[in-house]
């Protein structure tokens, strides 16, 4: 492969520290590389020396001649009173634009929902970031750097934007560097990872899931001073070598090494004390969501419907994720269940001993204490915190869990309003954990953390024991640390409907694919489609839909009561209480087979 780009003995540092020492590097055609470490530690610095856009304190960075390079920084350069349409394309006639087909699948990937000729100081910050990423990639480069690509995009985006960088180039033409916290991203694209840590750059061979290998294997042969990390890494480990084959099943991941490496790494989860505990502390009523709808009063005077017949009854110890896009009503969804949004059809039923807190996007907890330092903001806290049960049970003061959460004790003189995004938002997570609520609701909880730090907290809500709900469009985050995926789909009527994913992200991807080709069905042209199958075929798949439904409604039914029921079981009895849970898992496999059947049957008849 023929040499691109290379670094050589490179030297950043800062009044208070070095950043990099005689680091060499270099990249070749075909390399498409992801770059992690520890926020601070020079990521986005690195990027930019290898890209050109900033300078070393000594060293060089030699580019072969005629290599053009892209750039994505986390700065938004773009003028206020350009259009989108201008800041993509430029003065291009729209004839010759609109026949390259790499602009086309560009607009259409990022920019299908913003007016074309939307003056850019009118878009929000997140969609500033979509014109900016879409004007890169519709032009020619031989290397592209993107700093942190993934923020403000939705799970659909994240998917179009790794499936157009995989066939943007040829096998062995072009060049890819990314800096991203999104592992699912990482692993989907990258085929080596540089590990950015203690003023050196480390390679490793793969996406992110192979270096986590290699990061195990390097650090069972470290010094003890790596312990920590070290175990977190294998417990990260266990969970992708245990979860979806496509996880592990990328090339140069040594399956017989990993194994061997996680052969004493217990489940991530010990779902049935957590579920024991669970139940002890919520009782057998949680949140019930029962037929509700809710709409908003418009401008005109009418109102607009965001939800219906939203049906949920979400159980003890319940551990959800929620998708959909901007605007489909995850967050109306979520009022609902804290009680700040009252629906305007059905109701909405809580038990007694229900607490519901919610770490949201903004810093909300964290605005009374903006100019304390963080050691007197713990001090008012309560003195310790109980994770996990049982056996298991550890009892942890406000100081440990910073230390869990990545806070050195240097950082414990810092004023909050000093603290970087990411530890700020670790701090308001503290802050929310210590309030002991039974229900626990994540807004977009992965911003500004690095992939160790967002680790640490998933190991951390790995002990927790109450009620999950989770809103992201970090894929590895939400599949991580829930056990099932809901989505808010637009029904018939254009209205949000919360629907069950048994086949997780995957089937919400598929369906939010027909979604989006719906409305090219036009009314003038609404004969039935065809259905590939005969009139007395469509008879006997219809009426086999009406029997899944059913069935599915009754074993979902018995689910909840048998979930209900396990208040009521002796807590102390984990042997009865393990059987109970078999027993559910089996009928929550059984509900998953109907719903697949169900989707396949649904997908026929059109």
């Amino acid at each position: 492969m023929a040499h691109l780009l290379g670094a050589e003995a490179l030297h950043l540092e800062y009044p208070t520290r070095v950043v990099f020492d005689a680091v060499t590097l270099g990249i070749e055609e075909g390399d498409r590389i992801g770059i992690v470490g520890r926020n601070g530690d020079g990521k986005s610095s690195l990027l930019g020396m290898l890209a050109g856009t900033k300078e070393p304190d000594s060293g060089r960075v030699t580019v072969r001649g005629g290599t053009r390079i892209g750039v994505l920084s986390q700065a938004d350069t773009l003028a206020d009173d350009l259009t989108v349409g201008a800041a993509v394309v430029g003065d291009l006639p729209e004839h010759e634009w609109a026949g390259d087909a790499r602009v086309r699948d560009v607009i259409d990937g990022l920019l299908k929902d913003l007016p074309w000729d939307a003056e850019l100081g009118s878009l929000s910050g997140g969609q500033r970031r979509r014109v900016s990423l879409a004007k890169l990639l519709t032009d020619d480069w031989d290397v592209i750097a993107l700093d942190e690509p993934t923020n403000h995009l939705d799970v659909e985006a994240i998917t179009w934007l790794a499936g157009h960088l995989k066939k943007r180039w040829p096998a062995n033409a072009g060049a890819l560097l990314v800096v991203t916290h999104d592992r699912w991203f990482l692993d989907e694209i990258c085929t080596e990872t540089w590990e950015v840590h203690d003023r050196i750059v480390e390679p490793f061979e793969g996406g992110y899931a192979a270096y986590i290998l290699q990061r195990v294997e390097r650090d069972r042969m470290a010094a003890a001073t790596e312990a920590k990390r070290q175990n977190l890494a294998r417990k990260e480990l266990a969970w992708l070598r245990r979860g979806a084959p496509a996880r592990t099943s990328k090339p140069k991941f040594r399956i017989d090494a990993a194994n061997e490496l996680i052969a004493d790494v217990p489940e991530i989860r010990d779902s049935v004390s957590l579920q024991s505990l669970a139940v002890s502390r919520l009782g057998k009523d949680v949140v019930d969501l029962l037929d509700v709808g809710v709409s908003y009063p418009t401008a005109d005077g009418g109102t607009r419907a965001v939800l219906k017949d939203v049906e949920w009854r979400i159980a003890p110890g319940e551990r959800t994720g929620i998708l959909g896009v901007n605007g489909a009503g995850k967050s109306t969804l979520l009022g609902l269940i804290s009680g700040t949004v009252e629906p305007t059809e059905g109701r909405v039923k809580r038990g007694k001993t229900v607490q519901v807190r919610t770490l949201t996007q903004r810093l909300d907890e964290l605005e009374q204490h903006w100019n304390d330092p963080v050691r007197i903001v713990i001090a008012g806290l309560r003195t310790s915190y109980t994770l996990g049960s049982g056996s298991k049970a550890q009892d942890l003061t406000p100081g440990q869990l910073l230390e869990r959460l990545g806070f050195s004790s240097a950082q414990l003189s810092t004023p909050v309003k000093d603290l970087s995004g990411g530890q700020q938002r670790r701090l308001q997570l503290l802050l929310v954990l210590l309030d002991q609520p039974n229900v626990l609701i994540l807004d977009e909880p992965t911003n500004d953390m690095d992939t160790d730090m967002l680790a640490a907290i998933e190991d951390l809500l790995d002990s927790w024991s109450g009620t999950l709900l989770v809103v992201s469009h970090d894929r590895y985050f939400l599949e991580r640390v829930t056990d099932q995926q809901y989505a808010i789909l637009p029904g018939p009527d254009g209205v949000g409907r919360l629907r069950h994913l048994p086949g997780g992200v995957d089937e919400y991807l598929r369906l939010r694919e027909r979604v989006e080709s719906a409305p090219a069905k036009t009314a003038a042209s609404a004969a039935p489609a065809p259905t590939g199958l005969d009139g007395a075929a469509l008879r006997a798949a219809q009426k086999e839909v009406a029997a899944l439904e059913r069935r599915i409604q009754k074993v979902t039914q018995q689910v909840d009561a048998a979930k209900h029921a396990l208040a009521d079981h002796d807590q102390s009895d984990y042997e009865g209480l393990g059987e109970r849970m078999k027993a559910i898992t089996a009928q929550e496999a059984e509900i998953e087979e109907l719903e697949l059947r169900w989707f396949e049957l649904t997908e026929q008849i059109g």
